[in-house]
């Protein structure tokens, strides 16, 4: 099995910083990319950074120059650095792995349970 985890979300005033973590791990061989969504209250999820094993990341154009994501692959882990943050950064934020396992050698698309960043005076 593969578990995905979420860590640092929380409340934080405008034009503040959070940082997020994402750790995978289980039957892992490769993680071909990890991506960060959100999902505002009454909105539809949607991507918010992405990094594959070997391209550059790609970032939705309204978090570019305010967020950046970053991989670790030795250690499984994709964490996201936020500054600048407004109140339309309020959101759940969503860790995505797709993962090649060790046991049937495919591919395979993992969530996290999703942690709450909150950004209010």
């Amino acid at each position: 099995q593969v578990q995905v985890v979420e860590s640092g979300g929380g409340l934080v005033q405008p034009g503040g910083s959070l940082r997020l973590s994402c750790t995978a791990s289980g039957d892992i061989v490769s993680i071909y990319a990890m991506t960060w969504y959100r999902q505002a209250p009454g909105k539809q999820r949607e991507l918010v950074a992405t990094m594959t094993k070997s391209d550059s990341p790609y970032y939705k154009e309204s978090v570019k120059g305010r967020f950046t994501i970053s991989r670790d692959t030795a250690k499984n882990t994709a964490d996201l650095q936020m500054n600048s943050l407004n109140a339309e950064d309020t959101a759940v934020y969503y860790c995505n792995a797709i993962v090649v396992r060790a046991i049937t050698g495919g591919r395979y698309s993992y969530w996290g349970q999703g942690t709450q960043v909150t950004v209010s005076s």
